[in-house]
């Protein structure tokens, strides 16, 4: 299953925790497929709730919401995040 570094937990709670956002929030990552067919890629989203069959990962009120093919692909990885505050912009990788 896909852990959570302690920088992915405080960046995802950041960008879910507003007050706008429902208590569900969390971030979603999904394959999908290039155009050109090469392998799959990972989106990443902020939605309000997961989607029907996505695995739920739950890391103190930080939730991440994989898809079934994109938990295949990140089981036993971990998620870590980046901020770069004068660009105002997260930037997820995974380890």
């Amino acid at each position: 299953m896909l852990t959570l570094t302690d920088n992915a937990q405080l960046a995802i709670r950041s960008l879910t925790g507003s007050q706008d956002a429902p208590d569900g929030a969390g971030v979603r990552i999904a394959t999908t497929s290039p155009a050109n067919g090469s392998n799959p890629e990972l989106a990443l989203a902020i939605v309000p709730e997961p989607a029907p069959g996505d695995q739920v990962v739950n890391t103190d009120g930080a939730r991440v919401y994989l898809d079934s093919a994109a938990a295949v692909m990140l089981d036993e990885q971990t998620l870590d995040a980046s901020v770069d505050t004068e660009a105002q912009e997260v930037n997820f990788f995974v380890t």
